[in-house]
């Protein structure tokens, strides 16, 4: 039997607050696209299944606000840890962005 939930590789350093629900969304750019439903989030050997609630296309320049973090991400700093990961992003590009319950206990 195959495992044909959507899967989405996270970084080491976001997996914990991922586990205890103190993140609940994702921004991704050039990637598989998301939908809503059942999301296995990987991270090495570790893995833990979410529900996605909603997805949203929206340029980089307006994520951080659109999350409750324009304080914390002003455009400067957005841009350098978005382009840890997308090395080639601008904040006109278009992201999706993925909110999520966090996980069942």
């Amino acid at each position: 039997m195959t495992d044909d939930l959507q899967t989405l590789a996270v970084v080491p350093r976001l997996f914990p607050d991922i586990r205890r629900g103190a993140k609940t969304s994702t921004i991704r750019w050039a990637e598989l696209r998301i939908t809503p439903g059942p999301l296995r989030l990987i991270c090495g050997g570790e893995s833990l299944v979410v529900t996605v609630t909603r997805c949203t296309d929206l340029p980089l320049s307006q994520a951080a606000a659109f999350v409750g973090r324009a304080a914390d991400w002003p455009d400067e700093v957005m841009l350098q840890g978005m382009r840890e990961h997308y090395p080639q992003i601008t904040l006109q590009d278009v992201v999706q962005i993925v909110e999520f319950d966090p996980p069942a206990a």
